[in-house]
């Protein structure tokens, strides 16, 4: 407690039970009615209040306050007595000081239920979870002051269950947030709070529908993100769709010598006799015409290994091929491991610490391994690249020219020769980019219609969903408002959410979210 209090005379300080006790009076004050408003001095009879106060050396505070009953003689007043109140130590009904209070409320705001209690334990002012949470949701919100321009965005509860969260885009607070996702919520709350001019949203087609009946007058304004991000996604489904032409995008292998012909074909392993065995049993009993079943159970296999011999048209199909091998940190050095075998150096050991001292940082082992072939006559086992993914042909189509690497560039340029398709599709990207780094939507028609005669299903669909919220496309390619802000706080909410486990339900999540962006506005 603050000895500089005015109205308030400290009569005596000691220590008891592990806390420090202050016991203190009020001196003569000047007290008005909290009803009228009328001065009063006529005192009915004193009381002793209980304050906790923040901790002082470590230990509790426990303030035993001696105040005035007072009676109002204000004509018409209800009123009969009232009690004196201390400004900066005494609140109605309140039985911590109001430094304490503050202190409790921020655990609250901060660090939810049970991480407020551990902090409230560490600064000596123990209180449970549920108290924690009682005082977070006694706190008033800010008040709404209507937006100018208002972000509408959607977020995930749980599984299924989504909710809703309105941003003020100029302030970049928080406003209201609420469960579920429809059109009638967004309404009723546009047509409480007249004035919002413009609008930024998703291609959510509630949302829009929400607008139009609450604030029909308002601009909306769909995000160039999700613009962006809804074409991506339609390349990661025309990419997938030409997954046949994808591993086009590797290069054609070298022309190999007779010396260093493929391992698998070259070398007579056990597992190329055996199916070669295999082979020829199944094809000698296969030609009397006897079912699969009885040449299973005469040669001792399973039925599945009998058809796969059956069906295939000679031995060397049925033999396991070796995927492509990854490539490893000791692929720069192989054709000076190949030199160095060829001068007569064989030892694994030499070639590790001559590879080392050029810059390797492997284990020997591998060295030993790579090397392993050439003691058989077989060349070193190269690393062949593997086909690209759908996802990542798409995030080559997407990436700017200017960024790309020269790996995807070559990619690209050898899939473009084989697939039409896809040159189309990134011919269009290009397009649209264009548009969005010139925010000029002047040729936004003429690239839907150039989507909708591209002869791909998915870029249709897409052409389609964009010119029935044209309008709203329009502007957010051609304006500086986004989404961006939404997305912002939609990340905050979600780890807010994930601190208290997932088990917050709305109004404390509202709670939170709203009051810890005002808290982070005044402590930035």
């Amino acid at each position: 407690m603050s000895p500089h209090l005015d109205g308030v005379q400290v009569e005596r300080v000691w220590s008891a039970d592990g806390m420090v006790r202050v016991a203190a009076r009020t001196r003569e004050l000047r007290v008005v009615c909290p009803d009228c408003g009328r001065e009063s001095a006529r005192v009915h009879s004193r009381y002793l209040r209980r304050l906790a106060d923040v901790a002082a050396g470590g230990r509790p505070v426990l303030i035993t306050l001696s105040v005035r009953r007072l009676f109002c003689d204000g004509l018409g007043c209800e009123r009969r007595t009232f009690a004196e109140q201390v400004d900066g130590l005494t609140v109605r009904y309140q039985r911590r000081s109001p430094l304490l209070q503050h202190l409790v409320e921020m655990a609250g705001v901060l660090l939810a239920g049970r991480g407020g209690t551990r902090l409230l334990h560490i600064l000596k002012a123990p209180l449970s979870r549920t108290s924690v949470l009682f005082q977070l949701m006694r706190m008033r919100l800010p008040s709404v002051v209507t937006p100018r321009v208002l972000g509408v965005d959607d977020f995930a509860l749980y599984a299924d269950v989504y909710g809703t969260l309105l941003v003020d885009a100029s302030t970049r607070l928080p406003i209201e947030l609420w469960s579920g996702r429809d059109a009638e919520q967004l309404a009723a709350w546009l047509r409480m709070h007249p004035g919002v001019e413009v609008v930024c949203r998703d291609g959510s087609l509630v949302y829009r529908q929400g607008i139009n009946e609450g604030a029909p007058d308002a601009v909306q304004v769909s995000d160039r993100f999700h613009l962006w991000q809804g074409l991506s996604k339609r390349v990661s489904d025309i990419a997938a769709a030409h997954r046949g032409c994808l591993p086009e995008a590797v290069p054609e292998p070298e022309p190999a010598s007779s010396s260093s012909a493929d391992p698998s074909e070259a070398a007579d392993s056990p597992a190329r006799r055996h199916a070669k065995r295999l082979f020829e049993a199944v094809h000698a009993v296969s030609s009397t015409g006897r079912s699969l079943s009885a040449i299973a159970r005469e040669l001792g296999l399973n039925r599945r290994t009998v058809a796969k011999y059956a069906r295939a048209a000679s031995w060397q199909d049925c033999v396991r091929r070796t995927p492509p091998r990854r490539s490893t940190s000791l692929d720069p050095y192989l054709e000076y491991l190949r030199q160095r075998w060829d001068e007569g150096e064989h030892t694994a050991t030499v070639l590790h610490e001559e590879i080392v001292a050029k810059g390797y940082l492997g284990h020997y082992q591998r060295v030993k391994m790579a090397i392993a072939p050439l003691r058989r006559g077989l060349p070193i086992d190269t690393p062949r690249e593997r086909p690209p993914s759908p996802r990542q042909v798409a995030r080559w189509i997407t990436t700017t020219p200017s960024r790309r690497g020269l790996h995807a560039t070559e990619g690209l340029r050898r899939l473009f020769e084989h697939c039409p398709e896809l040159k189309r599709t990134h011919d269009l990207v290009r397009q649209f980019e264009a548009m969005l780094a010139g925010c000029d939507a002047a040729g936004l028609s003429d690239w839907l219609d150039h989507l909708t005669a591209a002869n791909l299903p998915t870029l249709a669909g897409l052409a389609k969903a964009l010119r029935e919220d044209q309008a709203a496309v329009v502007q957010g390619i051609t304006t500086p408002f986004n989404s961006g802000v939404n997305e912002g706080r939609i990340t905050d909410l979600k780890l807010q959410k994930r601190i208290m486990a997932g088990r917050a339900g709305v109004p404390l999540l509202r709670q939170r979210v709203v009051l810890m962006a005002h808290l982070r506005r005044r402590y930035p």
